[in-house]
């Protein structure tokens, strides 16, 4: 039987988590939650507001905390662990996000895009990488194409200086054959690593990243609990689990990761994912799980049903950015439900 590679275990507890919490995380939340990922033996920890560098704003909501600060806090309790971010270059500039970032005694730049759009990684991943620190690509929404179209783009990213690429499966929208044979073409033609970030709005997180792992990925996300956005992400316990039960090599402490989970679970009580309703369709339409929040305050507003604006969503192809577009498409399924739309000419 051939080895088994060592995989790599990125945590986004308090990245994707933010979606979940409101973007409110705290300072103290941060240094207590980064300490247990330190003592567990991630390789690394992503920290931030949930869209990334620069996102913080009135559209995609506010954080409670700076983003110097932030990074600030949870540097200070990393050691071995590294500290990673989420870029997206529509919300983040080089001269100030990424500048500031590098300062900040940031690690890695998880640089991404729309599974389509790697153009737009191009300057960002050149900088990091002149600035001496790890950028990998980040393919976002990639239910939404065939495997041979991320791997074109994935070979983009590759040229401009990607150290990995992972594929997102940002509204938990994939199957695990999907799964299998998108991450095994990238990991056959690709010269970096592979990796997988599942979210489980349809409750195939695990099966996902095993599927991922069967073909070839190097690279798991997940968060402690599945904290994290809509129905949350494969949760890093199950993930530092099952990689023990099939002996993959990692520096993950399973005890410690399990003690990680148990703080989670104290520091974010009320506010951990969980599969709903909502969460299912959103998965079925493949809508971007980050438009949860959004998507219930609307269509309680206006009366519709989440599902439907789910559904609508995701007839439209919306994805992650165009949260302007949530409003539009519930004023429209608002007015065709109206009575005053309904009556004979």
């Amino acid at each position: 039987m051939a080895e088994k590679l060592a995989i790599t275990v990125c945590d986004a507890t308090l990245r994707d988590g933010s979606h979940a919490y409101s973007h409110q995380i705290t300072l103290d939340q941060i240094r207590a939650y980064a300490a247990a990922a330190e003592g567990a033996g991630f390789d690394y920890l992503e920290v931030g507001h949930g869209n990334g560098l620069g996102a913080s704003s009135l559209q995609v909501g506010l954080s409670k905390e700076t983003e110097g600060e932030m990074l600030k806090a949870a540097r200070g309790c990393l050691k071995k662990t590294r500290l990673s971010v989420h870029v997206m270059p529509g919300y983040a500039t080089i001269q100030r996000e990424i500048v500031g970032a590098i300062e900040a005694g940031v690690d890695l730049f998880r640089v991404g895009a729309h599974c389509t759009e790697a153009d737009v990684t191009q300057r960002h991943i050149g900088h990091v990488r002149a600035a001496g620190k790890e950028a990998w690509g980040i393919l976002m929404m990639t239910h939404m194409v065939e495997a041979e179209v991320l791997l074109e783009e994935a070979k983009k990213m590759q040229s401009y200086g990607a150290q990995g690429i992972v594929l997102m499966d940002s509204a938990g929208a994939s199957l695990p054959d999907q799964v299998r044979a998108k991450v095994g073409l990238l990991a056959e033609r690709l010269d970096v690593p592979v990796g997988y970030h599942a979210h489980e709005n349809l409750g195939l997180g695990v099966a996902n990243a095993l599927a991922a792992l069967d073909a070839g990925a190097r690279i798991l996300d997940g968060s402690s609990r599945g904290f994290g956005a809509g129905a949350g992400n494969v949760k890093l316990e199950l993930v530092a689990a099952v990689l023990h039960r099939l002996g993959y090599p990692s520096g993950v402490d399973l005890y410690k990761a399990l003690d990680a989970s148990e703080l989670a679970a104290k520091l974010f009580a009320g506010s951990l994912p969980e599969s709903s309703p909502v969460s299912i369709i959103s998965g079925l339409a493949g809508v971007f799980s980050g438009f949860a929040k959004p998507v219930n305050r609307v269509s309680k507003q206006l009366g519709i049903d989440p599902r439907d604006l789910f559904i609508e969503l995701g007839r439209r192809k919306v994805v992650g950015g165009q949260e302007d577009l949530i409003l539009e498409a519930a004023q429209e399924l608002a007015r065709k439900k109206s009575p005053a739309t309904q009556e004979r000419p």
